[in-house]
C-alpha cells in the first residue's frame, strides 16, 4: 500500500485523469439528456458518438489551440462521413465501395503527425458506428443531426470546462513534466550504484530521458501559450507556473551535463562511499521534484522535503581526503570529474530548492521579468497543414501510404467476414442477432492497426486481455443485477477511467472501453449475455486481421534508422555549432566589459546594448536547438526500441545503431558541459579550438584529425573531459554512419502515431 498510494495519487491528480473526466462527461450528458427526458435511446446513442468522435481529439497534453481547431474540424469531418456512410446503407454495394475510400483517406492523415492520425482515427471510428444499421434516407438525416449536435455539445462543452479549470489543466500538464524529470533523475541515480548493470542503466537512462522530452514539450505548449501580462488576478498563478517550468529546464540541463564516465567511476572509486553519496543525492532531488510535482498538482505549497546537504557535505569531505591524500595528483581526470559532479549537483539542490519557494509566491519574481519575449513563442510546436503533404505521399515507398492501404484491406477483409457470417446464419436458419453487432470487427481492426508492426502486435495483444478482462466484469455485474443507481455508477466510472487511462495504460482503457460500452448497451436495449460472447468473439476476429495485415506492405523500422540517425547527428551538429556561437559572443562581451573598466571608460551604451542582445539572441538559438537535439535524440531512441520488438530478421544494424545511439546521447550531453565553460574563457586555446573545429568537420560528415593532446592547465581542467568525450563521439558518429552511406533513398521519418 505505502508504494502504491503515491502512484494513485500521481493519477488522480493528472491530466490524464482530469481530461478522463471531462471526456466522459461530455459524452455522457448529452445522451442523458435526450434519453432521460425525452425518452429518445436511439437518438441519446448517436448522440453519445457524435461527442466521442470529437473527444477523440481532446487528448490530455495537446497543445489547445491545436485541440480547439481540431475539435471544430472533428465536427465538421464527422458528420460529412456520417452523411456520407449512412446514405451508403441504403444500398449495401456502396458499402463495397464506400468503406475503402474512407479508410484510405482518413489513414492518410498520418501525414499530419499525431493530432492528424487522431483526426483520422475520430472520422474512422464514427464512419464504423454508423455503418451498424442500414438506415432510410429520412433516418440519415435525422442520424447526422444527432451526431452533429453530440459533437457540437462536446466542443462548446470542452471549451467551457477549459476556460474554467484553465489555471488547474496548466498546473497539471506542469505536474506531469515534474514527475517525468523526477523519473530521470532517479535513473541518472543509478549510474553511480555499482550493483546495477551500466549498460542497461545507460539503456533506462536514454528511455526516460525520451518521455521526459516528450512531457516537458506538453507543458511548454501549455505553460508558454498564455503568459502573465501582469493585468490579470490569475497572473499570479501564471508567474508560479512559468517559473516551476524554467527552473525544471534549468534543472534538466545542469543533469544532463553531469554526463560522465561511470564506468571509470565505477572503476576507480569502486570501493568508495563517494558513489554512493551520489547516488543518494540525486535520489533525494527524485523524491524532492515528486513531492512538488504533486504539490503543484493540488495547488499547495510543499511542507515536506529532504535535504541533501549531508550527501554534498559527504562528497565534499571525501574529495578532500582524495586531496591530502596524493589522489588529485595521480588521478586528476577523475578527481575533475568528481569535482565536476559536486558542483553539479550543488546546483542541483539549489534549483530544486528554488522550485520549492516558487510554491510558496505570492508575487512575481525577477526570474520571470527578463523571459516574457516573444521568443518563447519559438519553443511552442507548430504544426503544418497542406494539402501536398497527402498527395507527395501517395507513392509505394511511403510509410503513411503503406499503412493507409494496410488498413484499406483489413476493412475489406473486415467487411466480408462480417456479411459471411450473416449470410451463413441466415442461410443456416438460425438466429442472425450474432452478427447484428458485426461493425465490431471492423472497429476492432482500425484501433489495432498501427502504421508500426511492433505497436500493432503490442496493441493487438493488450486488446485482447483488455477485452476479455472487460466481458469478465460486465458479467459478473450483468449477473449480480444491481440497482440501477449502482449499475448507473459502475458505467460512468467504467467511462471516466478507459478515457484517462488511454495515453498511460492501453489494456486498462480496453478493459474499462469494454465494460463501460456492454453496460451501455445492456441499459438502453436489456439482452442476454450472450451479447458479451459476441463481443469477445468479434474482438478475436479483428485483432486476428489486424495483426494478418500488418504484414501487407510492411514499412519496418530498420528503414527509417538512416534518415533517424541522420536527424540526430544534424540535430547535435546545430547544437554544437549554435553553443559555439553564444561562447563566442558571451567572450566578445566579456572583453568589451573587461576592457571599458580596465580604462575607466564610460561604456558605449548603444555597442553594449546591441552585444548584449546579440548574446541573449544566441542563447536563445542555443537553447532552441537543444530542445531540437532532444526531440530527435528521442525519435531514434523510441524507433530502436521499436525495432526491436519486431522479428528478429527484421532487425538491421543494431550494433551500429545502438552505437549511434549512445554516442549521440554522450555528445549532447557534453555539448551542454563544455559550452558554458568555453563561454567564460577569455581566449580559446589553439588544442581546444582545433579540436572544436574537427568535431565540426566530423558532425558535417568530413574527415578531420583530431589532436592528440589538448591544453589542460588551470581552469581548462575541466573542458578536458568534455572535450575529448565530444572528440570521441564525432568521431564514433561519423564511422557508424558509414553503414547508412548505401546508395538507397531513405524513407521519410514515420508521423508520430496517434494514441
Amino acid at each position: 500500500m505505502a508504494s502504491t498510494l503515491p502512484h494513485l495519487q500521481r493519477f488522480f491528480y493528472s491530466h490524464y485523469f482530469f481530461g478522463g473526466l471531462r471526456q466522459a462527461a461530455g459524452v455522457i450528458i448529452p445522451a442523458l439528456f435526450l434519453a432521460f427526458f425525452f425518452q429518445q435511446y436511439g437518438m441519446a446513442m448517436v448522440a453519445a458518438i457524435g461527442a466521442a468522435c470529437v473527444a477523440v481529439i481532446d487528448q490530455p497534453g495537446s497543445p489547445r489551440r491545436y485541440s480547439i481547431n481540431n475539435m471544430v474540424g472533428a465536427v465538421l469531418l464527422g458528420t460529412i462521413t456520417t452523411v456520407v456512410t449512412g446514405l451508403s446503407t441504403t444500398h449495401p454495394v456502396l458499402l463495397w465501395f464506400v468503406i475503402p475510400a474512407l479508410c484510405f483517406i482518413f489513414s492518410m492523415f498520418t501525414v499530419y503527425g499525431r493530432q492528424g492520425g487522431l483526426m483520422g482515427f475520430a472520422c474512422l471510428f464514427i464512419m464504423t458506428l454508423t455503418m451498424r444499421q442500414p438506415m432510410e434516407t429520412h433516418e440519415v438525416l435525422i442520424h447526422s443531426l444527432s451526431s452533429f449536435g453530440g459533437g457540437l455539445f462536446y466542443f462548446v462543452f470542452s471549451a467551457i470546462v477549459h476556460r474554467i479549470f484553465w489555471h488547474r489543466e496548466e498546473r497539471q500538464a506542469l505536474s506531469v513534466a515534474l514527475f517525468s524529470t523526477a523519473d530521470y533523475i532517479e535513473a541518472r541515480s543509478r549510474l553511480y550504484d555499482v550493483n546495477h548493470d551500466l549498460e542497461e542503466s545507460y539503456r533506462q537512462l536514454m528511455r526516460t530521458q525520451s518521455a521526459m522530452t516528450d512531457s516537458q514539450q506538453a507543458a511548454r505548449n501549455t505553460v508558454l501559450r498564455e503568459l502573465p501580462t501582469g493585468q490579470s488576478r490569475s497572473d499570479q498563478q501564471r508567474y508560479t507556473a512559468l517559473n516551476i517550468f524554467i527552473d525544471m529546464v534549468a534543472l534538466l540541463d545542469t543533469l544532463v551535463a553531469t554526463q560522465t564516465d561511470y564506468a571509470t567511476l565505477q572503476r576507480t572509486l569502486a570501493n568508495s562511499d563517494v558513489l554512493i553519496f551520489a547516488r543518494d543525492a540525486l535520489r533525494k532531488l527524485a523524491n524532492n521534484t515528486r513531492q512538488i510535482a504533486l504539490d503543484v498538482a493540488r495547488n499547495k505549497p510543499v511542507t515536506e522535503r529532504s535535504s541533501v546537504k549531508a550527501e554534498i557535505r559527504a562528497i565534499e569531505y571525501e574529495l578532500e581526503l582524495y586531496r591530502q591524500n596524493g589522489f588529485a595528483q595521480g588521478n586528476a581526470e577523475v578527481y575533475t570529474l568528481l569535482v565536476q559532479v559536486l558542483r553539479r549537483l550543488r546546483n542541483a539542490a539549489r534549483i530544486v530548492e528554488r522550485m520549492t519557494e516558487h510554491t510558496y509566491a505570492r508575487r512575481a519574481s525577477s526570474l520571470v521579468d527578463s523571459r516574457l519575449d516573444k521568443t518563447l513563442g519559438r519553443f511552442l510546436t507548430h504544426n503544418e497543414l497542406r494539402l501536398g503533404m497527402i498527395t507527395s505521399n501517395l507513392r509505394l515507398d511511403s510509410p503513411n501510404f503503406r499503412y493507409a492501404v494496410r488498413v484499406t484491406v483489413a476493412a475489406l477483409i473486415a467487411l466480408a467476414i462480417d456479411h459471411g457470417l450473416s449470410l451463413l446464419l441466415q442461410l443456416s436458419g438460425r438466429d442472425a442477432g450474432f452478427t447484428i453487432h458485426g461493425y465490431w470487427i471492423i472497429l476492432t481492426t482500425i484501433i489495432v492497426l498501427k502504421p508500426g508492426y511492433a505497436l500493432t502486435r503490442q496493441r493487438n495483444l493488450l486488446r485482447l486481455l483488455g477485452t476479455f478482462i472487460g466481458c469478465l466484469l460486465a458479467l459478473i455485474t450483468l449477473n449480480i443485477n444491481p440497482h440501477i443507481d449502482i449499475y448507473f455508477f459502475i458505467l460512468v466510472v467504467a467511462c471516466v477511467l478507459g478515457y484517462s487511462m488511454l495515453q498511460l495504460n492501453f489494456m486498462a482503457s480496453a478493459t474499462f472501453n469494454t465494460l463501460s460500452i456492454l453496460l451501455a448497451f445492456n441499459l438502453t436495449a436489456p439482452a442476454s449475455t450472450f451479447l458479451i460472447g459476441e463481443r469477445m468473439v468479434d474482438t478475436v476476429i479483428g485483432s486476428l486481421v489486424a495483426l494478418g495485415c500488418s504484414y501487407i506492405l510492411p514499412w519496418w523500422e530498420h528503414n527509417f534508422m538512416g534518415s533517424l540517425a541522420k536527424a540526430a547527428r544534424t540535430a547535435n551538429h546545430r547544437f554544437f555549432r549554435t553553443g559555439l556561437q553564444y561562447a563566442d559572443l558571451s567572450r566578445k562581451l566579456l572583453a568589451a566589459n573587461h576592457a571599458q573598466t580596465a580604462a575607466n571608460v564610460t561604456p558605449s551604451n548603444n555597442d553594449a546594448a546591441t552585444l548584449a542582445q546579440q548574446v541573449q539572441e544566441a542563447d536563445v538559438n542555443w537553447r532552441l536547438a537543444r530542445k531540437n537535439a532532444y526531440i530527435a535524440l528521442g525519435n531514434l531512441t523510441s524507433a530502436f526500441y521499436r525495432m526491436m520488438a519486431e522479428p528478429a530478421r527484421r532487425q538491421k544494424n543494431v550494433p551500429e545503431v545502438n552505437h549511434l545511439l549512445i554516442q549521440n546521447h554522450l555528445l549532447a550531453s557534453q555539448i551542454s558541459a563544455a559550452i558554458p565553460l568555453l563561454a567564460q574563457l577569455p581566449t580559446v586555446p589553439t588544442g581546444i579550438q582545433q579540436s572544436l573545429d574537427a568535431i565540426d568537420a566530423l558532425l558535417e560528415d568530413r574527415n578531420a584529425p583530431v589532436p592528440v593532446s589538448i591544453e589542460t592547465e588551470g581552469d581548462l581542467a575541466a573542458l578536458a573531459y568534455p572535450i575529448r568525450q565530444m572528440s570521441r563521439a564525432a568521431q564514433l558518429i561519423h564511422q557508424e554512419m558509414q553503414v547508412f552511406e548505401a546508395p538507397r533513398r531513405e524513407p521519410r521519418r514515420p508521423a508520430a502515431e496517434p494514441a
